[in-house]
């Protein structure tokens, strides 16, 4: 499969990365209270490019990967949410679980936008993805964070390190 398939909600659009969006996710990555718990510090514009071009080439050779999320009045930009395979050397290991992510612009937090994305991309995996496990890794001081992983079904099954910081793995509810 190459290209992210559209998805729609109620009030969301999920499509695939085009190179015009780097300035919108430039502004998000570079935010300092975005990136608090994801990386610890704002990201630089060459590091959001080649987050960019990886989110596209996941979906060219794994199937899957990540969308970015707009409103569908207006078309403002969100924020991303989706799957990877990030290669991440920890233990224990995420071996070839998808690991399920999302992050929002500061502006869209708090209107349910985050549940509302990760819920529709889980029905687009329960449909376009044969692993059984769907894995997040999500630092135990990112409240929100956590608070959508519960509501979706996640649960801790275990805690690490990785780049020296304490996260916490969850691993999705079981899949039909």
């Amino acid at each position: 499969m190459t290209g992210a398939p559209v998805i729609e909600t109620d009030r969301l659009i999920l499509r695939g990365h085009v190179k015009a969006d780097l300035d919108e996710c430039f502004a998000m990555w570079g935010d300092p209270d975005v990136t608090r718990f994801i990386g610890g510090k704002p990201a630089t514009i060459d590091e959001v490019w080649s987050r960019l071009l990886r989110y596209i080439g996941h979906w060219d050779q794994m199937g899957y990967g990540f969308w970015t999320v707009r409103e569908r009045a207006g078309g403002r930009f969100v924020g991303e949410v989706g799957f990877a395979d990030f290669k991440r050397q920890m233990s224990p290991s995420f071996g070839d679980s998808p690991e399920m992510g999302w992050v929002l612009s500061p502006a869209t937090q708090g209107k349910g936008y985050a549940t509302e994305a990760v819920r529709a991309a889980l029905a687009w995996a329960d449909q376009g993805l044969a692993s059984r496990r769907i894995v997040c890794m999500i630092s135990p001081e990112n409240a929100p964070s956590l608070g959508v992983a519960a509501k979706v079904g996640f649960r801790e099954f275990a805690r690490t390190t990785y780049h020296d910081e304490v996260v916490l793995l969850e691993r999705e509810r079981p899949r039909p």
